[in-house]
């Protein structure tokens, strides 16, 4: 996504050091900060926050790397990964971002002094986070891609049987990975580079009207139209649920009545799982998609604070969050995993698909 935890500024005599802020700043900024020394932008109060937060970016990211492959491992074993394909697609880009989240800020923690075409490109796509991104926004497509697959197979139940084919939701799969490598590497690349060996990446712009245009689109295309598609299409969703639970109660047939309560019964624990991560999205990504906004209606404002990590913290470990909200409600995963934990061998996988 367009923000990244960017502009990292922790100034001592001898160095200067700037990582990138996702709201960035502009070529005379740099210039202005790199003549003062960035004393104004900075405190030990800050570099305390940041080297804290450096760290807990690298425990996000091994705990989401280590479950977003155990729910993997957990869906192809329960053989519900052919049934579920945006969910597994949701999972491996999770995976993705978490890997390289925790690979970037172990980097950062490193401290490196950029030089050459190798540090360009460690600036590029690693200090950048642009490997972060492609995750973290193909996860944020997918997630409008699953919850418009749900809308269309509940409330438009006849239609989507007839044109939901296989290669349409490949399609969408393939679009979400795509989708994000174009923007975040559209976006870094034209507004990022290496200076004295320090990586400014999404800090170039050519002035604040285009920050504030780059600011406005990011924060309403990642998380406005997102949280529009999560409340029409479940808000519908739970409408028509509703209206089905009571015809069904109206008829009461018990003979085909107890098949039909199984399957809506495993449909509604999909939509209850959707649901879940949905929601969490839209509080994970609040904080800091209001403080960049704040940041970016006022240039002045000191960026870096405990605000800000702590905003970074949250959307960050929403990343890891996915494949357990995925263990408590899907239960063929949850199946597998209490296996494993129990050292009992699987059973025979008899688990009935979930709402197809």
């Amino acid at each position: 996504m367009c923000y990244r935890a960017r502009y990292k500024r922790e100034m001592t005599e001898q160095s200067t050091t700037i990582s990138h802020l996702s709201v960035a700043i502009t070529t005379n900024e740099v210039d202005n900060m790199q003549s003062t020394g960035g004393k104004s932008m900075t405190s030990s109060s800050t570099n305390f926050f940041e080297f804290y937060f450096q760290w807990a970016a690298v425990v996000i990211g091994v705990v989401g790397t280590a479950a977003n492959a155990l729910a993997i491992y957990a869906l192809v074993a329960s053989k519900q990964h052919k049934k579920h394909l945006l969910i597994v697609n949701q999972n491996v880009l999770d995976l993705f971002s978490s890997f390289f989240l925790m690979l970037t800020y172990a980097l950062k923690l490193c401290k490196l002094n950029l030089g050459g075409p190798l540090g360009y490109w460690l600036c590029m796509m690693l200090l950048s986070e642009n490997l972060v991104y492609y995750g973290i926004t193909g996860s944020i497509v997918n997630l409008a891609i699953v919850t418009i697959d749900r809308y269309l197979k509940v409330v438009h139940h006849i239609w989507s049987k007839k044109w939901l084919f296989p290669w349409v939701i490949y399609s969408a799969m393939a679009f979400a990975w795509l989708a994000s490598i174009v923007y975040n590497t559209t976006v870094v690349f034209a507004t990022s580079g290496v200076i004295d060996g320090v990586c400014y990446a999404i800090v170039l712009f050519k002035s604040n009207v285009d920050r504030l245009a780059y600011t406005c689109f990011s924060v309403t295309s990642h998380y406005v139209i997102i949280l529009v598609i999560f409340i029409f299409c479940y808000g519908r969703i739970l409408i028509t649920v509703r209206r089905q639970t009571r015809v069904m109660a109206g008829h009461g047939d018990a003979g085909s009545g107890t098949v039909e309560n199984h399957l809506n019964q495993l449909q509604t624990n999909v939509i209850k799982t959707m649901v879940l991560v949905s929601a969490f999205y839209a509080i994970a990504w609040l904080p800091i998609n209001v403080y960049y906004m704040y940041f970016a209606t006022n240039p002045n404002a000191t960026f870096l604070d405990g605000r800000y990590y702590a905003s970074m913290f949250l959307s960050f470990f929403y990343t890891c969050t996915n494949p357990f909200i995925y263990v408590m409600n899907f239960d063929p995963v949850n199946k597998v995993l209490r296996n494993m934990i129990s050292c009992k061998k699987t059973p025979d996988q008899h688990a009935v698909a979930i709402g197809t």
